[in-house]
């Protein structure tokens, strides 16, 4: 009996760590895919560079990485996308772990309103002097120009310091940060749905059951769709159905 339960203590660990390896590595690859936007690696004497060397990362690619608060995952934490030709920035959301981000030199002539929403560590980014932070320069507490570049230095927190926030989060909701200018409102205590106007249990057994009987239903109606048009197999001569 012994020997059995620990045989099924080493199958639970043997599981569990296949199942990190497999979340680890398809993770990885789709956060890594940012840091190929751009040919060549981050350079030591670069802003990103300098950051990822005092910070003890590592560099893969245009990215710094870093093992952050887990055993098994590396997150980005730098960002050089410097000197890349990009005129557009629209989607860097693989990177949105990144602290720093460097968008210098490049011909940008725009920057998505979303594009660094839900970049909730972001703490410094370096752009072109024509381009303005993200999210308007008065969302930074700190905003200069050296030379041919716009430093934006620690985003504002849109909430208050009680949390509430009346103007953008509706009542019986927290505000968080989510980014530059950007507050994700979350419903509190009993309160959900549409501006958490409703309030008791969320009924979670409703909407599984509701969901699963509206997928079943589909389910059965594609089934029925494809079988109509299912084509009997042609007798082919000399053989015995």
């Amino acid at each position: 009996m012994k020997m059995k339960a620990g045989s099924n203590q080493l199958k639970s660990v043997v599981l569990v760590f296949i199942f990190n390896s497999f979340f680890y590595a398809s993770y990885q690859l789709k956060e890594l895919q940012v840091c190929e936007l751009c040919s060549g690696s981050v350079l030591n004497g670069t802003a990103v560079g300098r950051f990822c060397s005092s910070s003890a990362g590592r560099i893969e690619g245009r990215c710094c990485l870093k093992h952050v608060n887990t055993l098994y995952t590396e997150h980005i934490i730098g960002l050089d996308l410097s000197n890349c030709s990009l005129t557009h920035v629209e989607d860097l959301h693989g990177a949105a772990t990144a602290l720093m981000i460097d968008l210098s030199i490049n011909p940008l002539v725009n920057i998505s309103d979303t594009a660094f929403q839900g970049f909730l560590e972001l703490a410094q980014m370096i752009l072109p002097r024509d381009i303005g932070c993200p999210g308007g320069n008065d969302y930074w507490e700190k905003v200069q120009v050296e030379g041919e570049n716009r430093i934006c230095e620690g985003p504002k927190d849109m909430c208050n310091q009680t949390s509430q926030l009346s103007m953008n989060c509706p009542e019986n909701s927290l505000c968080a940060p989510y980014g530059p200018s950007f507050v994700e409102c979350s419903c509190v205590d009993s309160f959900h749905g549409y501006k958490c106007l409703r309030e008791g249990d969320f009924p979670v057994l409703l909407v599984l059951g509701s969901l699963c009987a509206s997928t079943a239903g589909i389910s059965f109606l594609l089934w029925l769709t494809q079988r109509r048009h299912a084509v009997a197999p042609t007798p082919v001569p000399g053989t015995i159905n």
